[in-house]
């Protein structure tokens, strides 16, 4: 049976509201993360993604009372991260109701922490998030809300993250954030083929030809974007009636 690619709204988060930029600078406010998640849930989303963006950055706890918020408006499943540096940190973030957790930051400081978030939550919940950034012919892992470059290579990487105790890659481009030029196609195939687990593209969405391209070019089994949901540039359920048409497998709202 082929499983349904997924179309997940993402909401990143600097306090309270959400907010987006390109290439993770020049944050703008867009919006209120209740009403979006409610709006997302209600248009047909697959999943939702809550980041709380500034948080690895300003060194403070996740934003919990924004996870309980949304989780309550919502009959899909929830990923939730940013700043999580413990089991501790991810228990507080799936009691305050989030199906999945990601880290970034603290697994490439201690990649154990995969395998703590495994063994508690199972590795269908622990998703590790890849912010690469292209330097000559790889791409480079960021940290710290991209702002930071490590001596990891993006494939490599997420080999080990998976051999850790990751269960899902959450894969960002830096160089195509905010820029609504498509996904980085080449990136999202070679950590397909890299890891056994599902990827999930994000970075550079516009049109539903870039999803398409995501889904069969970059053999994405998902496909994440901001911005042009929260500005209604793009409808989740004319998207997936899009991709249906063109022969990719997607579940549509009722």
């Amino acid at each position: 049976m082929t499983l349904a690619h997924r179309i997940v709204p993402c909401l990143d988060t600097d306090g309270a509201r959400v907010v987006k930029g390109v290439h993770f600078e020049g944050l703008r406010d867009a919006g209120d993360p209740v009403e979006l998640a409610a709006r997302y849930n209600a248009e047909g989303a697959d999943e939702l993604v809550v980041l709380d963006i500034a948080a690895a950055r300003d060194n403070r706890p996740t934003f919990l009372d924004t996870i309980r918020c949304v989780a309550e408006q919502l009959a899909i499943p929830l990923t939730a991260g940013g700043g999580i540096r413990s089991l501790e940190d991810a228990r507080a973030v799936v009691r305050a109701g989030a199906d999945k957790v990601t880290v970034n930051t603290a697994a490439v400081k201690r990649a154990a922490l995969l395998g703590e978030l495994s063994r508690e939550f199972g590795a269908q919940a622990v998703v590790l998030a890849i912010d690469a950034k292209r330097e000559n012919h790889f791409w480079r892992v960021h940290v710290r809300g991209g702002r930071a470059a490590t001596d990891w290579d993006a494939e490599d990487w997420a080999r080990r993250g998976v051999e850790m105790g990751a269960g899902e890659i959450l894969l960002t481009s830096v160089d195509r954030d905010g820029t609504q030029s498509g996904f980085d196609l080449a990136l999202t195939a070679a950590i397909s083929r890299a890891v056994s687990v599902p990827v999930i593209a994000s970075g550079g969405a516009k049109l539903p030809q870039h999803f398409l391209d995501v889904f069969m070019e970059g053999a994405a089994d998902a496909a994440l974007a901001a911005s042009i949901f929260h500005d209604q540039v793009q409808s989740i359920r004319a998207l997936k009636e899009f991709l249906q048409s063109s022969g990719i497998t997607v579940r549509l709202p009722c």
